[in-house]
């Protein structure tokens, strides 16, 4: 492809840097064009300068400002989610496309595996989380076979791995991957519960996901659910099963009750989860910000595709 579509990222913390690096080690469909901050001596904005990427300390004003801002054509904010609304409404008014790696949720959630395809036309998509784009595939994968009742994750990850924007997030987080749980997962109810390990080594984030469903048995939902992690590995090579899928079954003598959904018959599955980080800039116990950040290039190599076609056209 000899064609690329220039990116801007605002944001020059762990996650903003770590997706210019991504971006421009791997991509074929997205040029780097702008990286943005709002602190002159981040360690982000020096290694943009560094590697001759055009940069600003002024926030989203600063890079409206830039002479470049003409020809960029996708915006990732790796900010915050107080900090998306205006970001989103200035870049969409322009008529560029907004990725959005913050639990802010104005446009459709996207984790690649399960809808990577379906709102490529967006001018804003969501990322949902990072707790999210590890665990939700897990749900789609059961619900692909199963009906799921309910779903719920827990994503534990390394205290040193969270950073002003995601301590800042915490009630987002929650929020954002129980409705994402839902919307793409596919299950009924959804829950999400984020720990912050300050374990010292910091530990690999850890994920587990449990359903509960009906119309599947046990060797249907693994398949599944492996088939699953496969491709998500093809795309972040530190995702993986921590142990064998689990089960266990409910039936008329050993119900459970789930709160809001009554009385459930059924299966249990309990999926283990680690990611471990890529270290392209972040330590390799990131595991929580690599898939982010490999959730979100993925995405937006997609949507550069797409604008590259029509433009073709």
């Amino acid at each position: 492809m000899t064609k690329t579509i220039k990116a801007a990222i605002i944001g020059s913390g762990n996650i903003g840097t770590d997706l210019m690096i991504k971006m421009m080690r791997a991509s074929s469909a997205l040029e780097m064009g702008a990286f943005v901050g709002i602190d002159p001596d981040s360690d982000g904005l020096k290694r943009a300068e560094r590697m001759g990427v055009a940069t600003t300390a002024e926030g989203i004003d600063g890079l409206l400002a830039l002479p470049v801002w003409s020809e960029i054509g996708i915006v990732f904010d790796a900010t915050s989610a107080g900090a998306h609304r205006r970001h989103s409404d200035l870049v969409t008014q322009a008529g560029k496309v907004m990725i959005d790696l913050t639990p802010a949720a104005i446009g459709p959630y996207v984790i690649p595996v399960v809808n990577g395809d379906a709102h490529l036309e967006a001018a804003n998509v969501n990322m949902v989380t990072c707790g999210g784009q590890a665990t939700i595939p897990i749900i789609a994968a059961v619900s692909s076979v199963a009906t799921v009742h309910y779903g719920e994750i827990v994503a534990s990850i390394a205290s040193k791995s969270a950073g002003p924007g995601t301590r800042a997030n915490i009630d987002e987080f929650t929020e954002t991957t129980a409705r994402a749980i839902e919307q793409v997962g596919g299950a009924a109810k959804g829950k999400a519960i984020i720990i912050l390990n300050p374990a010292e080594p910091p530990m690999l984030m850890r994920d587990t996901v449990f359903t509960l469903s009906s119309g599947a048995d046990e060797a249907t939902i693994e398949a599944a659910i492996e088939a699953m992690v496969a491709k998500v590995n093809a795309y972040v090579p530190g995702y993986r099963l921590k142990q064998k899928v689990q089960f266990e079954r409910f039936g008329s003598n050993n119900p459970v009750t789930i709160p809001g959904l009554g009385r459930f018959e059924g299966l249990r599955t309990s999926v283990f989860l680690e990611v471990e980080g890529a270290a392209h800039y972040l330590p390799a116990y990131a595991g929580n910000l690599d898939i982010m950040t490999s959730a979100g290039l993925r995405t937006g190599q997609k949507i550069a595709m797409r604008i590259l076609e029509r433009e073709a056209a």
